[in-house]
């Protein structure tokens, strides 16, 4: 009789342990569990450590409860300036429902990473090529807006949304590499010009300065010579008063305007004659040329005087 009693606790002691080992649970510090008895909803979410449930009856489904990183897949779409880039990004989200995240939503993780892809699209639309390159913190604030308003329903909240990375093609690459180069040139220009203009002010106040002093440009111009002798070169300078270049520039003012003059003036000159024995002729002789009309021919012209030959006096 105690023999069979043993044998019936120790079944009993089997049975509660296998009961025990089949109901017992453990939920970890970052989880949350939702218990579906009998596919209903049972109770509230049970935190973190050990848990009983009904063996056949009861599910337990765990959420974790940690901040989950989700990449984008890289999105192909046109801006609004009618630019084909490429923008991938990364979502930042965790579960602050576990009850809703089991319930509203079949799978949250893939309808959030589908939301961010449709929303990066959007983004993409609606935003300049500047906008994308530049102003990444408020398109990542458009992008969390967007994805957060469809989450909360899912017990999910977003944490934050970021642009990783922006792919644009080769053509627009060197479009704006030969940009930046001539934004720089022009501004080297630009400092360079600034920096003359301010030289040559300061240029104009030395000489100025050294007008009313004209020992000073003595001293300037002893100053260059030791520079240039500091050097240990071969080159001998020589330096030449400005006073003594205009001196001679003076002096040598009237032959030029003689020479002007002279060149001014015509020149007469006599033409040799086209004879083989020279004629010795005092004066030119000018021959006058006849104003009046010509007489009306008569009947019998009269014939003409020979040829003479060139160089010789007119005949009378």
């Amino acid at each position: 009789m105690v023999e069979e009693l043993l044998g019936a606790v120790a079944g009993v002691a089997a049975v509660g342990l296998v009961y025990v080992a089949a109901a017992a649970r453990v939920v970890k510090q970052y989880e949350r569990g939702v218990i579906l008895r009998l596919g209903r909803l049972r109770g509230s979410v049970r935190e973190p450590g050990f848990t009983m449930i009904l063996p056949a009856v009861d599910r337990l489904h765990k959420v974790n409860m940690q901040i989950v990183t989700m990449p984008v897949p890289a999105q192909e779409g046109i801006t609004r300036d009618n630019v084909t880039v490429r923008v991938d990004a990364v979502v930042y989200f965790q579960v602050v429902d576990a009850a809703a995240a089991i319930i509203n939503v079949e799978d949250y993780r893939f309808a959030v990473s589908q939301m961010a892809q449709t929303s990066l699209r959007s983004i993409i639309g609606k935003s300049d090529l500047d906008d994308l390159l530049s102003n990444r913190e408020k398109l990542n604030q458009g992008l969390e807006l967007m994805l957060d308003s469809p989450a909360i329903g899912w017990g999910v909240q977003i944490d934050r949304v970021e642009i990783k990375d922006v792919s644009l093609p080769e053509s627009m690459k060197r479009s704006m590499a030969r940009q930046a180069e001539a934004d720089r040139e022009r501004r080297a220009r630009v400092i360079n010009a600034d920096a003359e203009l301010q030289a040559s002010k300061k240029l104009a106040e030395a000489a100025h300065q050294m007008a009313d002093a004209p020992s000073a440009l003595q001293l300037r111009l002893l100053q260059t010579v030791m520079a240039v002798a500091a050097e240990k070169n071969s080159t001998l300078v020589l330096p030449i008063p400005v006073e003594l270049l205009r001196f001679l520039e003076r002096g040598a003012q009237p032959p030029q305007d003689h020479a002007a003059r002279a060149t001014t003036e015509p020149a007469t000159v006599d033409q040799p004659a086209a004879v083989s024995e020279p004629i010795a002729v005092s004066e030119p002789t000018a021959v006058e040329e006849s104003t009046e009309p010509p007489a009306e021919p008569t009947a019998a012209p009269p014939a003409e005087p020979p040829a003479q030959p060139p160089g010789q006096p007119p005949l009378k």
